[in-house]
């Protein structure tokens, strides 16, 4: 049975894609900052650990735990939404600090067991900001860039030992939490400031206006591509708006 560890599955992507692995018979090790299992299976082919990307004696806990591992999913993430004039650096570097620190530093603890064994995939959910040039998204963009980047050579330096490095890019959700956590929870205006606001409420509508939206459920089925892919294919977009911008790119 193998066996696959998921960070960030408290909500959104991450809970989905927990769910499904568990669903294909697949044992899986499902860490959040926060352990709760509360609305997740009760099954001996399903545990919940405490893993904080930021923090590094959560994340050596929680690999050691888990013992033996096949796939890597670097889920956990914080989105942010707001004009770069307008967000403070601290901001900034708690952003990079979850979204690409974090990642690395996962998959960094990860790595020697798949090295030794010869095998494994580490799958990087990013987001469809990498696809195109979109506004209000500098600063998340930036960290999801960098992710992107770090695969890709991450995946050469692992190639002679058989094991995968990808990317999986969804599209933008309106069932999941991430334009409250986006905003930190607030209004818009107080990541906006006043003389972008007319042009910032502007793109937003239209943003909420667009025809095709990401399902949770898309994005655990691409993670699941994407994890039994062979062809050497690196990036996969994760719903219809993502394709879509994966295509006209």
């Amino acid at each position: 049975m193998k066996t696959v560890l998921i960070t960030g599955v408290s909500s959104g992507y991450g809970r989905e894609t927990a769910l499904y692995f568990h669903s294909q018979g697949w044992n899986v090790v499902a860490t959040m900052r926060t352990p709760r299992a509360d609305d997740l299976p009760r099954s001996d082919r399903f545990h919940v650990a405490e893993l904080d990307v930021t923090k590094p004696d959560t994340i050596t806990a929680a690999v050691a735990a888990a013992g033996p591992v096949d796939v890597l999913v670097n889920n956990a993430g914080v989105p942010l939404i707001g004009v770069f004039e307008g967000t403070s650096m601290a901001r900034v570097r708690e952003v990079f600090e979850t979204n690409t620190f974090g990642v690395m530093a996962v998959t960094q603890a990860v790595l020697p067991q798949f090295r030794e064994r010869g095998s494994g995939v580490v799958v990087n959910v990013t987001s469809s900001v990498v696809l195109g040039h979109m506004p209000l998204s500098a600063v998340y963009k930036a960290s999801k860039m960098a992710v992107e980047g770090f695969t890709a050579s991450l995946a050469l330096e692992l190639a002679p030992f058989g094991v995968r490095a990808k990317t999986v890019e969804p599209g933008a959700c309106l069932t999941t939490n991430f334009a409250a956590r986006a905003m930190g929870g607030g209004a818009l205006d107080e990541l906006v400031p006043a003389p972008y606001a007319p042009w910032a409420e502007k793109v937003m509508g239209d943003f909420t206006g667009q025809e095709l939206f990401t399902k949770e459920s898309d994005v655990a089925e691409t993670v699941w591509r994407a994890v039994h892919d062979t062809t050497g294919q690196l990036r996969f977009p994760a719903g219809p708006d993502a394709v879509q911008l994966a295509q006209a790119r």
